[in-house]
Parts: structure tokens; C-alpha cells; sequence
């Protein structure tokens, strides 16, 4: 334990002072209050079509900002050498992966609330802001996004050997999640007998962190009629209490089952040399 809060400490300390870390922040900002000025008649509640854009901009953005932030993070100490030396102590893997995750959630966590914060009371002070439980609901939206793709950068992390190699399996991940998912995710259910779209659409939507925030997203602010009727069963489900539960419990099983990969992959690297 003392060694992860070391890392984490560390970790928080470094990404403060990552210049990446604020031109997110600050384009974050400059989107989200944009949008906001757009729409200056008055206060946003539920879904709306700023709302619906406000989420397909954290939709597009936040998970390239976390997969760079974080797989760099652990390329960075491969290249700089400085797991060599760390790897020479008394520091398990766990310790320093777990501290690691920790110090840049935080940080990343903090990127977030300034930049919804600093949006939010631009946008109240000219009467452009959402109403309060849409704005938690946003928040909440990107905050759990984040860590998920935290997980995944790290496991893109694990695997390669430097900042360039990172770069490129960064972009394909997110290019594939998020831009091209959906065109494939037609053109496979259209392909399939009607009788599986429904199952094989349930299995392909939990398999995509980014997909499965959206529905719960979209849902929870009351536009599920706009998703079509496949997902009427998940309208329902994810209406109810035990739906936001069950989300949650999918994060925590999506972000520690990815986080143990990348554990195993850097201990197995770790033990070749």
C-alpha cells in the first residue's frame, strides 16, 4: 500500500505538469461552453439537441484524450528507463500499475471538473446552462467514460514498446469504438437471421464501454425513444434503479478485468527483461 500511494502521488504530481493535460482541458472548455452560447435562450433540461451534442462531443473526444494520456504514460517510463530502475526495488506490479491507474484518474477526473465547471459558470452566468440534474447526469457520463478508457490504455500501454507504437494502436482503438462501430454493427446485425439481432446486439453493446455510456446516457436523460425499438428491453432495464447498479457493476468489472490484463502483460514483460 505504501508503495501505490508513492505511485500514485508521483503520477498525480507528473500529470499536473503534463502540458497535454491542459490543452484538453482547455479545448474541453472552449466545446462545451461554445455549445452552450449557441444555445442562449435559456436553461437545458433532459435530452435535447445540445444535450445530444454535448455527448457526442465527450463521445469523440475524452476517449482519445485518456487512451494518449495514459498509454503514454506507460510507454514513457519503458523509453525513459525508468521502470528499469524502479523494477530493481521492492515494487510489485500491482503496486505500481494500481498506482499509476489511480494518480492519472484523479487527474483526469480533474480535468473533467474544471472543464464542466468553468463551462457551467460561463454558461449559467449568461442564462445558456443545462439544469442541474442534466449537468450531474453529464458529468457522471464522462467521468465513468474516462476510467473505462483508462483500462484500455493501459492494456495499450502494456503492450507497446513505445510512444509512436502507442500512438497508432490509440487512434485504431478509438477509430474502431467510436467512428466505425456502429457502420459495422449494422452491417453485421443485417446480416444475421432475425432471431439472433437482439441477443448478438445485447453481447456486441456490453463489449463496447463507450457504446453501452452512450444508451445509458441518452436513456437516463428520457431520450430512449430515439434508439429504436431493439432496445426497447434496455429502455426499461436502464430506467430503473437497478439499472444504474447494474451499469456501475459492468464499469468496475470492465475497468478491473482490463486492468488485470495489463497487469499480467507487464509482469510477463517484466519477467523476460
Amino acid at each position: 500500500m505504501k508503495h501505490l500511494l508513492q505511485v500514485m502521488t508521483r503520477e498525480i504530481r507528473m500529470g499536473l505538469r503534463n502540458p497535454w493535460a491542459y490543452s484538453f482541458m482547455g479545448l474541453f472548455a472552449l466545446f462545451m461552453l461554445s455549445l452552450l452560447l449557441i444555445n442562449s435562450k435559456g436553461y437545458i433540461q433532459g435530452y435535447s439537441g445540445v444535450s445530444g451534442t454535448m455527448l457526442n462531443l465527450i463521445l469523440y473526444l475524452l476517449p482519445l484524450m485518456t487512451l494518449m494520456l495514459g498509454s503514454f504514460s506507460l510507454t514513457g517510463e519503458k523509453e525513459e528507463g525508468n521502470w528499469e530502475l524502479l523494477s530493481t526495488y521492492s515494487l510489485g506490479t500491482l503496486d505500481f500499475i494500481g498506482g499509476k491507474y489511480i494518480g492519472l484518474g484523479i487527474v483526469l477526473l480533474s480535468i473533467i471538473a474544471v472543464g464542466f465547471g468553468f463551462a457551467g459558470v460561463l454558461g449559467w452566468a449568461g442564462g445558456a446552462g443545462f439544469q442541474l440534474d442534466t449537468y450531474m447526469l453529464l458529468l457522471a457520463f464522462s467521468a465513468s467514460l474516462a476510467l473505462m478508457f483508462l483500462a484500455i490504455s493501459f492494456l495499450i500501454g502494456s503492450l507497446a514498446r513505445n510512444r509512436w507504437q502507442a500512438l497508432t494502436i490509440c487512434i485504431g482503438v478509438w477509430f474502431f469504438l467510436i467512428i466505425a462501430w456502429q457502420p459495422l454493427l449494422i452491417a453485421l446485425l443485417g446480416s444475421l437471421p432475425y432471431m439472433w439481432v437482439k441477443p448478438m446486439l445485447a453481447i456486441l453493446t456490453a463489449l463496447n464501454p463507450a457504446e453501452l455510456s452512450r444508451l445509458m446516457a441518452v436513456i437516463k436523460l428520457g431520450g430512449g425513444s430515439i434508439i429504436g425499438p431493439e432496445y426497447y428491453d434496455w429502455v426499461k432495464w436502464l430506467r430503473q434503479p437497478s439499472g444504474t447498479w447494474s451499469y456501475l457493476l459492468f464499469a468496475a468489472l470492465w475497468i478491473f478485468g482490463t486492468g488485470g490484463i495489463a497487469c499480467w502483460l507487464w509482469e510477463r514483460g517484466r519477467g523476460r527483461g
